[in-house]
């Protein structure tokens, strides 16, 4: 006679329970703004770049990279070195512009795609010893620097889809559970070689990862609308779960540019609740023409709805 009670019982607890997941997983607009800094040793400023007080703000250090500073560098197995324009970028003006500003962080990307005049690989001789040095060596420089976070960037490998996995999702749960960074993303873009080792690195620690800075700008010049929302959709089922940003560069490179109809796309995620946020690559290039695209995009974030 009780069965019936109790299993009802048990299907409306279901019910229930399923609802708040859906809710806890509904897509959600973001007012994130992210923008790479340093690369190009172009004596940018934190303070030269536009920050609306309505827009959560990254500024990503670009790079740190485990390769010795020598004139010909050569990779070090995780004991990383500031390669980004830290004249400029100075842990006095991480703290100058955070104390300025409190709705800023920063982070430092890790790799990119050179170093010297070659490429930079992921080349670690192992886990264990690589992840131990990148601690070690990451720990460092963050507590020197004052910083939040770190952006994966590596764009070269000398190391299969595992080991990536291994060593920078190992990489990051230390971090955090060490408390030395609060947030995480990786910086993957549409290459098959690529996409093997995010996805990889995806598929097993996707949980500590915060956000996903697709280069959208790494697609072909001359990007439509409609392709650039396909593209959208597809990374977005590829990295399924994540905070997928939206990008463009400000230099020659591709994908979908501002004067083209980039922020017309994002007002049709905005109405679907699906724009996470948007970076760009990067500040260096962008102070040519006065940031005027950082003024839009922290627009268009900042009055969200």
């Amino acid at each position: 006679m009780e069965l019936p009670k109790l299993f009802i019982t048990l299907l409306i607890i279901e019910a229930l329970f399923i609802s708040q997941i859906q809710v806890l997983a509904a897509p959600t607009n973001s007012n994130l703004f992210r923008e790479y800094i340093g690369a190009e040793f172009k004596n940018v400023k934190f303070t030269d770049v536009p920050i609306n007080p309505n827009a959560e703000f990254h500024f990503i250090l670009s790079f740190a990279i485990d390769y010795d500073t020598l004139s010909s560098p050569s990779p070090n197995n995780g004991k990383f070195n500031i390669f980004w324009d830290s004249a400029n970028l100075s842990p006095s003006q991480v703290s100058s512009i955070k104390i300025a500003h409190s709705n800023v962080k920063v982070a430092l990307s890790l790799g990119g795609d050179s170093v010297g005049d070659g490429f930079a690989y992921f080349s670690p001789s192992s886990v264990d010893s690589w992840v131990s040095n990148a601690v070690s060596s990451l720990t460092r420089i963050i507590k020197q620097y004052h910083l939040d976070g770190i952006d994966i960037d590596y764009e070269h490998f000398k190391a299969d889809p595992d080991t990536f996995a291994e060593c920078i999702g190992k990489l990051i749960t230390t971090l955090k559970r060490n408390k030395v960074i609060s947030f995480a993303s990786i910086a993957p873009f549409d290459n098959d070689q690529v996409q093997k080792q995010y996805l990889a690195l995806w598929r097993k620690y996707g949980h500590q990862i915060d956000y996903v800075n697709f280069q959208f700008y790494a697609y072909d010049k001359g990007t439509t609308v409609p392709q650039f929302l396909d593209y959208f959709k597809t990374q977005s089922s590829n990295y399924n779960g994540g905070k997928v940003l939206v990008s463009f560069g400000t230099d020659a490179s591709g994908g979908l540019k501002p004067d083209k109809g980039f922020f017309k796309a994002c007002e049709k995620l905005k109405s679907q609740q699906q724009l996470h946020g948007i970076f760009i690559w990067s500040a260096d290039d962008s102070k040519a023409n006065g940031f005027r695209h950082e003024k839009e995009a922290q627009g268009l974030l900042a009055g969200r709805h």
